[in-house]
């Protein structure tokens, strides 16, 4: 289903390549900024729940995981490079935590399935956190237990070593934002927030 709606954009907005990847929808603040990496199947989704926590500067959607250096598109939803479609998230951690990150995260995937995410089949669609550093790890490892003790399951989402991030097509980038309505579609079509709420509940 992506697949064609991304057939059907470039056809119909290659003007739209115009766009600088990864533009800030805001000026940063001053001081310090951390950034995340995450994995939650469609990237497009994964920017578009990170883009309502306060605190999140900028997000950006990408590949990472991989033995393929500068992969495209077609090469990762293809499969066998061993990559994941994620989303690094810069942010201030004067107004969000890390730990706050993780927390959020989890309710926007299905952490029980190990195949992909939704209707999005495949190793590079599956969940992932991506770890920079020891504190980070044990942060991702308290949450996911206690995911999988809420849910009473084991949880497939892995925690993993941060490596290189690749940048998506620019057309990926802010999909969500300039792509309304065919986002909605593949959304709802995918049944993402109808899985979410069957796994979650309704409040999650």
């Amino acid at each position: 289903m992506k697949r064609i709606l991304l057939i059907a954009l470039v056809l119909a907005g290659a003007a739209l390549l115009l766009l600088r990847p990864g533009a800030p929808r805001a000026a940063a603040p001053a001081g310090k900024l951390a950034s995340a990496v995450f994995a939650g199947g469609c990237f497009w989704c994964t920017e578009s729940d990170f883009d309502h926590i306060p605190g999140v500067i900028q997000t950006l959607s990408g590949y990472t995981g991989g033995r393929v250096a500068n992969p495209s598109y077609e090469q990762v939803s293809a499969g066998g490079t061993g990559h994941f479609e994620a989303v690094r998230v810069v942010y201030d951690p004067r107004a969000v935590s890390y730990a706050t990150l993780v927390e959020r995260f989890f309710p926007t995937i299905d952490p029980l399935d190990a195949g992909g995410q939704f209707c999005d089949r495949g190793d590079q669609y599956r969940s992932a956190i991506f770890v920079a550093n020891p504190a980070e790890r044990r942060i991702a490892e308290a949450a996911k237990a206690r995911v999988e003790r809420r849910l009473g399951r084991r949880v497939a989402t892995q925690i993993l070593p941060r490596g290189t991030f690749y940048p998506a097509e620019t057309y990926h980038q802010d999909y969500y934002r300039r792509n309304s309505v065919r986002y909605r579609f593949y959304r709802w079509n995918c049944g993402r927030d109808a899985r979410l709420e069957q796994v979650w509940g309704r409040s999650h």
